[in-house]
């Protein structure tokens, strides 16, 4: 949940006239979401955003199902995903439900030749290896290791990055992704208590007005087809907007860990929600200080959630023979817990060192092709006594 923000030239009143210096209007458009009931934004354009010229292509990028009804805990080797030029041909779905949908990238080049709207879904893309700049029709935001970006429904973008060692975390979410409601007041403040406030949310800081009429490729996505649309005029033409619907980012190296006497709950962890699934960050924080304390988190059966987590950093305590890059997937309906052994080597330990993303969802998770390709089909076994 955003607050107000205002970036370049805008008229003192909404919807009146705004004009250009050689007196043509600039045209407005209210960029708004959930009908005209949630968040929304207005823009001033230079050229009228409306012209299409030509749509070439029509095609599908579905996830590609290999297992519809699972019951199998896995271990998925994200960085075995093989590294592509193209930002969007690199794009893996490694799970999805009618909710979301989870991917891995590996990006080596910028996207150069065209623009991306994704109209089905807002983005939070979790930025595990690269550094560059997030560029969009609303502002500029840069990026680095451990950024959340934020990416609303409608916008449009492009991705520039620094070098050809990227990787990210991407989760796209049917549903709007919310900071968690339980951490804001009846106003939207966050509050006291929250693990994160506002002052950590970045903003666009920098608009991009071209002033150009020609032939742009904005490839946008619609219920999981791509459509290849040529406009007459250049995307990136705001000469300024104001409101609530904007991308934004937040480094997981902000979130302030909620600790206790004895081991929290998930909830704590919690970054962002939807009505759908949540997010949660894991960072480096104390342990529990209560003198019987098991740091180790107790074996845990939440018969409506399928939990995944996607390990960044450190030593992840509850775990044996984890990486940088691997996701585990524990399916509703059967309980998970620390493997063998760690919780008894957790006791007397201090703090960890870990950075972990965790998604919770609300509905069953499909396990997609290219996971399989990157399975440990033992994974689930690795409970067992040896």
């Amino acid at each position: 949940m955003p607050f107000y923000h205002k970036l370049g030239d805008i008229p003192h009143k909404r919807h009146t006239q705004f004009r250009k210096p050689d007196g043509s209007l600039y045209s407005e458009q209210l960029f708004g979401t959930i009908g005209f009931d949630g968040m929304s934004t207005n823009s001033y354009h230079v050229h009228r955003p409306t012209q299409v010229k030509e749509i070439r292509k029509q095609y599908s990028v579905k996830p590609e199902i290999a297992k519809e009804n699972n019951m199998q805990s896995y271990r998925f080797r994200g960085f075995q995903i093989k590294p592509e030029k193209d930002y969007l041909e690199s794009r893996k779905a490694v799970l999805t439900n009618s909710d979301c949908t989870i991917i891995l990238a590996a990006p080596q080049e910028r996207t150069q030749d065209y623009f991306y709207k994704n109209t089905d879904a807002d983005e939070l893309i979790f930025v595990h290896k690269g550094t560059g700049k997030l560029r969009t029709h609303l502002g500029n935001l840069d990026f680095k290791y451990g950024d959340y970006l934020l990416i609303p429904r409608g916008i449009i973008y492009k991705m520039d990055f620094d070098t050809e060692d990227n990787r990210l975390f991407i989760v796209e979410s049917r549903r709007p992704i919310y900071t968690p409601k339980r951490y804001r007041n009846y106003f939207g403040q966050l509050l006291e208590h929250s693990p994160f406030c506002e002052r950590d949310l970045r903003q666009p800081y920098e608009l991009e007005t071209n002033d150009e009429k020609g032939e742009f490729l904005i490839k946008v996505k619609k219920q999981d087809d791509i459509f290849e649309m040529v406009y007459a005029s250049h995307p990136f033409d705001v000469v300024g907007y104001d409101g609530y619907n904007y991308p934004y980012a937040f480094s997981i190296h902000d979130f302030e860990p909620i600790t206790g006497r004895i081991h929290q709950p998930p909830p704590v962890h919690q970054t962002f929600e939807t009505d759908a699934f949540v997010i949660c960050s894991f960072v480096p924080r104390k342990y529990d200080y209560h003198p019987l304390s098991i740091p180790a988190p107790y074996n845990h059966s939440n018969i409506d959630s399928d939990e995944v987590l996607y390990y960044v950093d450190g030593d992840f305590m509850s775990r044996t023979d984890v990486e940088a890059g691997h996701i585990s997937l524990h399916p509703a309906g059967i309980p998970h817990g620390p493997h063998p052994g760690t919780a008894e080597k957790s006791i007397g330990k201090e703090g960890t060192e870990e950075l972990a993303v965790m998604v919770d969802t609300f509905k069953p998770l499909m396990v997609c092709k290219d996971a399989m390709a990157i399975a440990d089909e033992s994974y689930y076994q690795s409970w067992l006594d040896h």
